[in-house]
């Protein structure tokens, strides 16, 4: 028999196309067709490639910037501080680096009247920050983080992320109103009680924020950029960095070590990830979804192809076959039998044709067959309603039970 098939109205144009590309048999293909397979055949390949090396671009210039030296004030490079320990120790403030939590605790036991300063918290364990909640004197953290806000400075929350550069301080701290306008190069914004002051606001959030805590004072500087010795003569930075360091008679800077490897357990999956990671996978996030519509447009139209060829029927029905035997399918193969039987005999039966699915009308087509047939109604139920045959023998036998019921139907 011919069988139809149905495809879509773009897949036809395309094969169409591809057709009335195809050089004629016997004629050689042009330069144009040649260099169009081949672009056909490698475009994946080289799609892909281009978009391998644009993630690599895009990891290359999210690199983190932040080096080891950042805010240390014996490193000379851009990113330390030693200019500003310079300029402070010039002036009579001496500068005391400390590189543990409990050596910076002890030093401020012994000397009360000095300011601790707090860079680079990300480093800190949890049993540090327990150490410095515990030390006394005055407090400024330059660019904490949650952990060690929740610990020193209740209250403050890490906001939003500020790109402004400069700001003027616009708050009533006489260190902040000293100091003028201020390069921060980037900073983070926070919230803070309505007790705290709150200067250089960005979008309505404060970038330095001032609190009492347990009897001392704490700052928050959302930026660590005005110290360094790059951006340290900059508007007022210097200004502002020596109001906030040096409001007290001796300072003690703790930049800490590395911690051990595994020796902070407070740090979830996420935050050890890097920005340029979460932002390589949102971004890869975006591109599936992308392309997942892109796939999922309207095919059009559906329109109908006839094949090449001639399927025969019995042909389908030996393929279907096979399918059920390497499967062993008995169970299958045996309910489409007796759907078929059923199909075929009961409008010889005189009875409708939804009995032959109905198992309510059962008994009502077994007893039609047996004033048909010299079988049985046991005989007969369970072959046209019985379980699924136990090996391939039983359900060969179904088959031959089956043709010879319809036989006698028929003749009778």
């Amino acid at each position: 028999m011919n069988a139809d098939t149905t495809v879509s109205a773009p897949a036809a144009d395309a094969a169409a196309g591809e057709r009335a590309d195809a050089p004629a048999a016997g004629e050689p293909a042009s330069a144009a067709e040649v260099a169009r397979r081949r672009w056909r055949a490698s475009r994946y390949v080289l799609l892909t490639a281009l978009a391998l090396l644009t993630l690599v671009v895009i990891l290359a210039a999210l690199r983190p910037t932040v080096q080891p030296q950042y805010l240390d004030p014996e490193s000379p490079s851009q990113g330390g501080t030693r200019a500003l320990a310079q300029i402070l120790g010039d002036r009579g403030v001496g500068v005391n680096v400390t590189r543990d939590a409990s050596s910076a605790a002890a030093r401020m036991g012994s000397d009360s009247n000095a300011t601790l300063v707090v860079v680079r918290s990300e480093r800190l364990t949890q049993a540090d920050l327990d150490t410095l909640s515990r030390a006394p004197g005055d407090l400024l953290l330059v660019e904490p983080r949650q952990l060690a806000l929740d610990r020193l400075a209740p209250g403050v929350r890490l906001a939003t992320q500020s790109s402004e550069d400069r700001a003027t301080p616009r708050c009533d701290l006489s260190a902040a109103a000293m100091a003028g306008e201020v390069g921060f190069q980037g900073s983070h914004t926070y919230e803070a009680p309505a007790s705290a002051v709150k200067c250089y606001t960005a979008e309505g959030l404060p970038r330095l924020v001032r609190l009492p805590v347990n009897g001392r004072t704490v700052t928050v500087l959302g930026s660590g950029s005005p110290l360094t010795n790059q951006h340290l003569a900059d508007d007022g930075n210097a200004a502002l960095g020596m109001n906030l360091v040096a409001e007290r008679p001796s300072v003690v800077w703790l930049i800490p070590n590395l911690p051990p490897v595994g020796g902070d357990g407070e740090k979830t999956f996420t935050e050890l990830l890097p920005a340029g990671v979460k932002l390589a996978v949102l971004q890869l996030l975006i591109a599936v979804v992308i392309t997942a519509l892109w796939r999922s447009r309207r095919l059009g139209p559906v329109v109908a192809e006839p094949l090449p060829v001639v399927v025969r029927s019995a042909e389908t029905v030996e393929g279907r076959s096979r399918l059920y035997r390497a499967q062993h399918a008995r169970d299958r193969a045996a309910d489409a039998l007796r759907a078929g039987a059923r199909e075929r005999l009961v409008p010889m039966l005189g009875l409708p044709r939804s009995s032959a699915q109905d198992p309510a009308f059962a008994q009502e087509v077994v007893a039609a067959l047996v004033s048909r047939a010299p079988w049985d109604a046991t005989a007969i139920g369970i072959a046209l309603y019985g379980p699924a045959p136990a090996d391939d023998a039983e359900l060969v036998r179904l088959t031959d039970f089956l043709d010879d019921l319809e036989r006698q139907v028929r003749q009778s």
